[in-house]
Order: C-alpha cells, then structure tokens, then sequence
C-alpha cells in the first residue's frame, strides 16, 4: 500500500510512512518524527507507536480500514478501537471489506456518523470478472492436480491452504517439480515477506502457496488463478481468497479442488456466498501436452526471420548434419525439458464419487469377529497396472532383461508418506535418478520400492552410509535395506 500511495502522491511532495510489525521500529519512530501526511501500517504496531506518544492521532483528518472485516476475524478488535477512540470524533472514517458481516456493521454504527454504503457489485450477482469453477478431484491426488493446473496456465497463481504445514508441504512438493514458487505463512517475517512479494511482483515466481492470514492485504496485478487447494472454512472465506484474481478490470479464475467426500460442502460455500460455480475436470496430461505441443508450434512460427548471420550458420550446419526428424525431437526434448511433467490423474465422475473398489459383499455376509478384510487383494485400477508394468519393462531394459531389486525404507503411511516427496530421499541417499526407480509401494510402516538391478549394488553400498550432515531429516536417518519379498500390488504408486 506505501508504493502505492507514493506513486499517487509523488507531485504532491506528500511523505507516506509505514509502520508494520517485523520492521525496524526506532527507524519507524524516527520517521513518524518528521512529519507525515499519511500513514500505513498495522493495526499492533500503530497501536505501539500511539502508547509511546510516536505517533499523535489528534489532527488526522481520516481513518481508513481496509479489509476490516479480515482485521477483525483476526482478532484486531481492541487495537482497532483504541486507534479509532484516540482519533478526533470529527474526522471522516472508511470501512473497506469485501463483506459486511454484523461485527462490521456494529463498527460502522459505533464510530461513523451518517455513513453511506456504496457497493461496487450487486449482492446477487457474482463478481462479473471472476469465472467460479469446482473440480472433483480423487482424495489422495490434492497436490498432483494443483501441479496440472499450474502446467495448464501461463498466468501467475495464488494457492490457499490452511494451516502453515499444509503450505510448507504444498510449496516443498511444487518446488522438487521445478516450479518457481513461493511460501508464504504466518512463519515468514517482514522482511522475508517482502522479498517473496517482490519475486512474484518481477516474475521470478509464477505461484504463491499461503494461508488466509499471510495473504491478507496481497494485491498481485497479474494474478489470474486463485486456487482452494484447500477448501475454505466458510462463505466468506471463499469470496476473500477468490477477490485477489479478476482486479482492474482484468479476467481471473477461481478453481476449488473437491475430494469426493466434500460434494456437498463445495456446493453450500458456494451458494452461500451467491455464486454459480460449473463443475469441471482437472486438466489431465494428455491434454497439457496437446497445449505444449501447439504453444512450441507457435513459437517456431512466430521466430523472426531476420535471424543474425550467427544463428543462421548454425542453423545451416545443424541441417546438413541431421535429419528433420532429428532436429524436430532435439527441438521438442529442448522446450519439455523447461517444464515440469504433467501428473496422471485418477478420473473421478461429475459427482465426485471415488472409483469403483470393487462389488459389495452379500446383505448379511459379514466377516468374522475380530477379522480385517484383506486389502492386499483388492486388483489394481487397470490405467495403475499398464503403467506399472511399463515402468518394469523400462527397469528390466536398464539390468540388461534381469528383474528390478525390491528395498524397503522405514517410512510408512504412519509417518504420511508420499511418492514424491520420498523419491528425492531415495535418489540422494542412493546416488541415483528418478529413471532408476521403479514401483513404490506405500504400506502402513514401511515403504518397498524397485531399483534397476545394474543400480541395485552400488546403491545398496551407499543406502549403508546415512549422511550425517545433511540439513533434511528424514534423509539422515531414515533406514534403507533389501526386501526380501515385494509389496503386495493395492498400494502400488509412482
């Protein structure tokens, strides 16, 4: 808001101050010393400087609040009538909120004299600018559906979450997929903060994993997807995270991922805040590559053909020493190497519902006392196994027709593992890639995976020697041995 406002006022000479927790509050003081005709802060740290007389309300001509329906979820109440009471009654007060839930309206009562509400929209019509879309996504697949979004479009995202773990795990599993993101939660200072804004304000960052709390006050010019990678506690919620897209006249998209267990709450959020969302599918790989294959036709189009005499002689040279074809798959490999891969996404029907797990026993078959059904032995979805058995054929090439070696870490569904984030652990501890590593198999306490058979030795060899100064964890003393028996196949995974 200070950049803002100093741009507005730069012909005017007018000072603009911030005064916001996590900075340098003596340096704050100092300036507040020397005069000011507007200034921005923090309800807290306003509050400070008004207690240590650094900063006198006496005169101020006008108060303003924005986002005071947030300040005061966030429990900015007291802070908030402690300014507005040292304040002069005569001056003007201003309330902006993008909803007028009954603690605004008792604020505006208390301390605003013959207010008027001006509405920029009608209360039931939806924010024109805003397309509302809910996908029902598997419960399980949260974060690789966010990843085929963010594939899917070219404009800058802002992803809620819920709590900060949720933000750190997000943005950690989005980070390891060569995405330029950045976190933000209660977690950061002031000064981290800024410089994650400032990443995505130049472009060296196209997302934003946060909480509501931490993306209070955000205003990105070129957001065009907000996405509820978790869903929202309430109407509210829904229509504060989705007003940062679709601002200045300028097109955005809201898009709720819905696990199938969550239909029916989707569909309440929704109409409780008035909007009309239409229910579609996340975007699948086949059809992200469809797009990547027609945005690097266009490219090559649109390459001017005023080259420099450089590039055309390396052109020329390239053409005599291979084939179109060639060139044409170096070309492709160049431009898919630049972008994360798509993820496989398990299809989910228009309602939501799970896929089939199989036929229900018989009324009254019922399993004996105290009996576990056996979960090994429900088969494996088709589109899970035609993958698998590629990835084997692939690892069977690679040991030269020998089968994969089957190891075991010590990370189960217990400590919620997960493919993606185990598979860096793997490779860093075994000294491999990704291409070595076949099925992964999550269990309850342990988690069994396949290795190339010509990688199986040597990795055997270092798994024994844990790195001892390694800054993660989970890759210092997770313990990785031989198998002596693969998983069973229902909790097969890559």
């Amino acid at each position: 808001m200070q950049r803002e406002l100093t741009w507005l006022y730069a012909q005017t000479g007018a000072r603009i101050v911030s005064c916001v927790g996590g900075m340098d509050m003596r340096r704050e003081a100092w300036l507040l010393s020397q005069g000011a005709a507007i200034v921005v802060g923090t309800p807290g740290r306003l509050r400070d400087h008004v207690e240590r007389k650094q900063l006198d309300l006496s005169a101020i001509a006008a108060v303003v609040l924005d986002e005071a329906d947030e300040m005061l979820d966030l429990g900015f109440r007291e802070e908030l009538e402690a300014l507005l009471d040292a304040a002069p009654t005569e001056r003007r007060t201003l309330l902006f909120s993008a909803t007028l839930p009954r603690s605004i309206t008792m604020l505006a009562k208390r301390y605003q004299r013959d207010a008027v509400r001006v509405s920029t929209s009608s209360d039931d019509t939806p924010h024109g600018d805003i397309a509302y879309q809910a996908m029902a996504i598997h419960p399980r697949e949260r974060d690789l559906a966010v990843v085929n979004l963010l594939r899917a479009t070219d404009a800058g995202a802002l992803i809620f979450c819920r709590t900060r773990d949720g933000v750190t795990h997000l943005s950690n599993n989005l980070l390891e997929r060569g995405f330029a993101v950045v976190p933000m939660s209660g977690e950061l200072s002031q000064a981290e903060r800024t410089r994650a804004l400032q990443a995505l304000r130049d472009g060296r960052a196209r997302a934003c994993v946060a909480t509501d709390v931490a993306a209070r006050g955000l205003d990105l010019p070129d957001l065009g997807l907000v996405i509820h990678a978790d869903l929202p506690q309430d109407s509210q919620v829904l229509v504060h995270r989705s007003g940062r897209t679709g601002r200045a006249g300028r097109k955005g998209t809201a898009v709720m991922l819905v696990p199938a267990s969550a239909r029916r709450l989707a569909e309440r959020l929704f109409a409780g805040a008035g909007l009309r969302a239409t229910w579609v599918p996340p975007p699948s790989a086949d059809a992200i590559r469809a797009a990547d294959q027609a945005r690097l036709t266009a490219e090559i189009a649109s390459i001017d053909a005023d080259a420099g005499d450089d590039e055309r002689a390396a052109a020329t040279a390239l053409a005599a020493a291979h084939t179109p074809a060639q060139l044409a798959l170096a070309l492709v490999r160049a431009h898919r190497s630049r972008l994360p891969a798509p993820e496989e996404l398990t299809m989910v029907d228009e309602r939501g519902a799970r896929p089939e797990r199989g036929a229900r026993p018989e009324r009254g078959a019922r399993p004996e006392r105290g009996a576990r059904p056996e979960r090994d032995a429900r088969p494996e979805p088709p589109e899970r196994r035609a993958k698998h058995e590629k990835q084997l054929r692939q690892l069977e090439e690679q040991g030269d027709g020998e089968a994969p070696v089957w190891f075991r870490i010590d990370v189960g569904r217990a400590r919620k593992a997960d493919p993606k984030w185990l598979i860096p652990v793997i490779c860093t501890r075994g000294g491999i890639t990704k291409a070595e590593i076949g099925a992964i198999r999550v269990m309850s306490h342990e988690t069994r995976f396949q290795i190339a058979s010509r990688a199986a030795d040597a990795f055997d060899v270092a798994v024994a020697r844990p790195p001892k100064d390694h800054p993660d964890r989970t890759i210092r003393t997770a313990k990785i041995s031989r198998a002596s028996a693969p998983a069973p196949r229902e909790r097969a995974a890559t």
